[in-house]
């Protein structure tokens, strides 16, 4: 795959500071500095895409204001303590963190922090795969996509029309990566997302996963999923529940994260 949370985390402020000196001269008075406003770098965002998938990103909130946030939080529901994760939208750095693990990538290395071998997965593939999943479908404007009509997908009875997501040599990980995105074709809202897995193959694949997107929540103002599933797919059909994945606490927020926090700690080891 490609590339309001508890943590207890202080967000670097870009706003600049006023400041004024007073002198004991009555006679003069010192300026006053003018306020200075950090530039927040923008997202790239695709040129090319296409009218009909433009009108998925508004039924969704609307590109615009995606763009406009900085952070993104949210937890995976589990059992045995909630997985939290904060990603930089415009670095895409990230940190997750579970009782049994930590996994951050800082913008160059991803890594791994943990007390036994709990986490068997490779941090490298694991770090941004659910945040690709949650941020759907904004992330699919990422520069350096195609986008290609796909055949519709037919579900009891319903058709929903659909786009293939292609990207270019050397965009991410995995280049090899498809996604397919279907869509409502009334109110344009995102119904499922078929995807390939060539991360650790490194080769094109036919074998396509469906993911049924059964639930939105509105997080500020955006219409981000509550509950995602996995189906079965064969031969273009959708089957049985395979897994449900539930989202909770989520938020957006409009200062950029401390890249401290994405840091490796000091003498970790990734495996």
């Amino acid at each position: 795959m490609k590339k309001s949370l508890a943590l207890g985390v202080s967000l670097v402020l870009l706003t600049g500071i006023s400041c004024k000196q007073q002198n004991s001269a009555p006679a003069e008075t010192e300026p006053v500095a003018e306020e200075v406003v950090a530039e927040v770098p923008k997202m790239d965002v695709n040129p090319n895409i296409p009218d009909e998938l433009s009108k998925v990103f508004d039924a969704h909130g609307g590109l615009e204001n995606f763009y406009d946030k900085q952070t993104l939080t949210f937890e995976i529901e589990n059992p045995e303590g909630n997985e939290q994760h904060i990603t930089d939208l415009h670095s895409r750095k990230a940190l997750i963190k579970t009782k049994k693990y930590a996994i951050g990538y800082d913008g160059e290395n991803a890594w791994l922090v943990q007390d036994s071998t709990y986490f068997k997965n490779d941090p490298k593939f694991y770090y941004n795969l659910m945040f690709y999943f949650y941020a759907m479908p904004f992330i699919l404007a990422d520069n350096g996509i195609t986008y290609e009509e796909t055949p519709s997908l037919q579900v009891e009875g319903r058709s929903y029309p659909g786009y293939k997501i292609s990207y270019g040599d050397g965009v991410g990980t995995s280049p090899d990566d498809n996604y397919f995105i279907y869509y409502d074709p009334k109110s344009h809202e995102m119904k499922y997302l078929g995807y390939t897995v060539t991360y650790f193959s490194k080769a094109p694949s036919d074998q396509v996963s469906m993911i049924e997107y059964a639930e939105w929540d509105d997080v500020d103002d955006l219409m981000l999923p509550k509950k995602i599933v996995w189906r079965k797919y064969e031969e273009g059909k959708i089957g049985d529940v395979k897994n449900t994945v539930s989202f909770t606490n989520a938020g957006m927020g409009t200062e950029t994260p401390d890249p401290e926090l994405f840091k490796e700690p000091e003498g970790n080891s990734t495996p």
